[in-house]
């Protein structure tokens, strides 16, 4: 056994693509802010996961980003 203390250490999520700001995720996708806050922290700002995940939702964008070019 040891005597180290067990300490809980967040996960850290990767972040794949560049990160949405949560006004951007929200204006994008046309999300109320609840909505769109449940899903930015469940899933993080990661710009390829929402966009993954609005997809699967069969959410198609609603304003064309910066990204989209």
């Amino acid at each position: 056994m040891t005597d180290a203390p067990k300490t809980a250490t967040p996960a850290r999520r990767v972040l794949r693509g560049r990160p949405y700001s949560f006004s951007e995720f929200a204006r994008k996708y046309r999300l109320d802010d609840k909505e769109a806050r449940r899903l930015y922290e469940k899933f993080g700002p990661s710009a390829t996961e929402l966009d993954l995940l609005m997809a699967a939702k069969r959410r198609p964008p609603g304003l064309p980003t910066s990204l989209d070019s």
